[in-house]
């Protein structure tokens, strides 16, 4: 199964406190929460079936460009997510790890 990530849609589900991608009836997640001006990105969960593909690195990527477009600070308390900072530089400027 080859997943093109550009075309997934992600969704923020706030009530719920996670980015979510739907495929193929399963759901990938990024769960946060906000506390004033700060995301604390917590957990990253790609079913079995997607995993490899690029999914959870869809997520993080949507979750912080949308941290930078409501001008929040981001709190990396996902170990994926702390991974995926690590190899892409450019999101430095949105990290907080004072929390």
């Amino acid at each position: 199964m080859e997943i093109d990530t550009d075309e997934l849609t992600v969704h923020d589900n706030e009530d719920e406190g996670q980015y979510e991608i739907e495929y193929d009836g399963r759901l990938a997640l990024l769960a946060y929460f906000r506390t004033g001006d700060r995301v604390v990105l917590v957990h990253t969960e790609v079913p079995e079936a997607l995993e490899g593909h690029g999914i959870a690195g869809r997520l993080a990527q949507h979750a912080l460009e949308d941290a930078r477009a409501k001008g929040l600070r981001v709190v990396p308390r996902c170990p994926y997510v702390q991974s995926y900072l690590e190899k892409h530089p450019e999101y430095a400027d949105l990290v907080d790890a004072s929390i």
